[in-house]
């Protein structure tokens, strides 16, 4: 069985096509989205999406978010007494989520189709690949979340049209322009931010909220508590939430045993949103300039990621391109439905036609070459060879030259970016290559072959006796290697993960407790009370007891969660 799966920034979801119907999975407490949020109990167990979540204001030092963003670099993330890699984290959402297919599908899943942002680089993607290996998946393909919107919108069954697909998630943004041909999809450019999402927004409010806070002499600007901090950030994604739905956002935050009311207008919040919305067009101006197309040769405008639900996005969009987008299928499910599609085409399912899909290598990739300066020559500076945007599987080759008589070795080093500069570009890889004897200006060919997996070989033949060379870039900086894998597979297998069967339970008592923190006077004695209640029903182990107790004790719980309350 292969499921599509979109790992998300925020949150992250499961889908499958069966009888030509795509399902989204859900998850041990019913909900299709499940948080990428990673943690450890106070049992020292492992805990994964919403009741991780909601340990992320009482036990900060226990859980993390946001760990996409960090996908590809060799930084570690300190969760309780222990150190992860981003594709560690990013492992076990997928292991969660795969432990959720199998429950509702009732058979064992071995492989995926993973989706990444269009604008991943090449380390990213192996990142997200080891990642799904690590979660004991197979995963052959991955599919840019753009193209996955592309597939669920159907626009593989519509006539010839170009579409421009606007994806704005938890973490970054995407821009793609897809068009639709003789059963081929075909991807003419993408561009994007991996640094711009919903977050940033949420960010941006809690500053807001923070400096409200400073003002009021509630703290210092110099001295924030990280508890604060934690608590203006959820506040502050509350009052994203239901700025969504109204013109006004109602924060209620509580502090050293202090209630303080503030609010938040949309006008407020457009002002607040400004720079990053301005970060917006460019990417919006790159593809259709790669693409070669103006804002009227685009047929429709889709808008896809959870962060495309804020109004201010919305507005923005239909003034940037004179026309409303289609926001037909929910903006969080979408890139999940198109992955369930993908594999089902994979596995070659009867109940689609074949489409060919075309995409394009998001980044521009080339070696270093030195130029003339003066009477020398100096380093550093870059040849592109693969064009960003070239429709792949691609291969391109340039010709270069020796700069000294009698060179006996060239070193071909690969780069991928768009800086003239190679300092300013990433490092994929290096290749030393013997040279004949000869004066200066032998000929050097070098091609570079990507495919759809990400794959770069490059080739350099020396035209003069036609010797050739190559190498397969897949060991990237920041990237594990298989001896490294295996290591830290072992490690991820002796981690006690908290049993599927009991996160409901668990999650209404982590909610509970992050209330009681929230609350004051009555309303907090109260949620303390039906705690400990439900607290005793858990110890007597009585499956319909505690059947009973959690509807009722979810019951109170949403009449006091802030969320709810607004």
């Amino acid at each position: 069985m292969i499921i599509g799966i979109d790992l998300g920034t925020t949150n992250s979801l499961v889908a499958v096509l069966r009888s030509s119907e795509v399902e989204v999975i859900p998850n041990a407490l019913g909900e299709q989205l499940t948080p990428s949020v990673v943690g450890f109990d106070d049992e020292g167990q492992i805990i994964v999406g919403r009741i991780a979540m909601e340990r992320l204001i009482t036990h900060p030092d226990k859980t993390t978010a946001s760990f996409k963003r960090l996908m590809g670099t060799s930084r570690t993330i300190q969760v309780g007494k222990k150190q992860f890699r981003p594709e560690e984290l990013s492992a076990l959402v997928l292991r969660a989520l795969k432990a959720d297919a199998e429950a509702y599908l009732g058979e064992t899943v071995t492989e995926a189709i993973i989706t990444v942002p269009a604008y991943f680089n090449d380390t990213q993607r192996k990142a997200t690949k080891i990642a799904g290996e690590l979660a004991g998946l197979k995963v052959e393909r991955l599919l840019n979340e753009p193209t996955a919107a592309a597939l669920a919108y159907g626009l593989h069954k519509r006539t010839e049209q170009r579409y421009l697909i606007f994806d704005l998630g938890g973490g970054t943004f995407d821009i793609s322009i897809v068009e639709y041909f003789d059963d081929i999809l075909e991807v003419h450019a993408s561009a994007g931010d991996n640094h711009l999402g919903g977050n940033d927004f949420t960010e941006a409010i809690q500053h807001w909220l923070l400096k409200q806070l400073v003002a009021a002499k509630v703290t210092s600007k110099e001295a924030i508590p990280a508890p604060l901090r934690e608590r203006a950030w959820k506040k502050a994604e509350e009052a994203k939430l239901q700025l969504t739905k109204q013109n006004n956002a109602k924060i209620d935050l509580v502090w050293n045993e202090q209630r303080y009311p503030f609010t938040l207008t949309e006008t407020e919040f457009e002002t607040i949103a400004e720079p990053l919305l301005a970060r917006i067009t460019n990417p919006v101006r790159m593809a259709l300039r790669d693409a070669k197309l103006r804002v009227s040769d685009l047929n429709e405008i889709v808008l896809v990621g959870g962060a495309t639900r804020m109004p201010v996005i919305r507005k923005m969009v239909t003034k940037l391109f004179q026309r409303f987008p289609a926001m037909d299928i929910d903006p969080d499910r979408v890139v999940a439905v198109g992955a369930a599609i993908q594999a089902a085409l994979k596995e070659k399912s009867a109940v689609l036609n074949d489409v060919v899909m075309t995409d394009v290598c998001p980044y521009t990739l080339g070696m270093e070459i030195s130029e003339r300066q003066g009477v020398g020559y100096k380093e550093g500076f870059y040849l592109p060879i693969i064009e960003r945007n070239s429709f792949i599987p691609v291969s391109r080759i340039k010709s270069v030259s020796t700069l000294q008589d009698n060179q006996q070795v060239i070193v071909v080093n690969v780069y991928q970016g768009e800086s003239p500069l190679v300092k300013d570009n990433v490092f994929l890889g290096s290749l030393t290559v013997e040279v004949p004897k000869a004066p200066a200006g032998e000929a050097i060919d070098v091609r570079f072959t990507y495919d759809v997996n990400g794959l770069l070989e490059v080739e350099v033949t020396i035209v003069s006796n036609q010797k050739k060379s190559a190498i397969t870039i897949e060991k990237n900086p920041g990237v594990l290697s298989a001896e490294e894998i295996k290591q830290r597979l072992h490690e991820l297998e002796r981690l006690k993960i908290h049993p599927r069967d009991q996160e409901k339970n668990k999650n209404l008592v982590h909610r509970a407790q992050r209330l009681y923190q929230e609350l004051l006077g009555d309303e907090r004695q109260y949620v303390g009370q039906v705690l400990a209640e439900f607290m005793s029903v858990l110890e007597k182990q009585d499956d319909r007891l505690i059947r009973e107790a959690r509807t009722q004790f979810e019951e109170v719980l949403n009449r006091f969660d802030s969320a709810e309350r607004f």
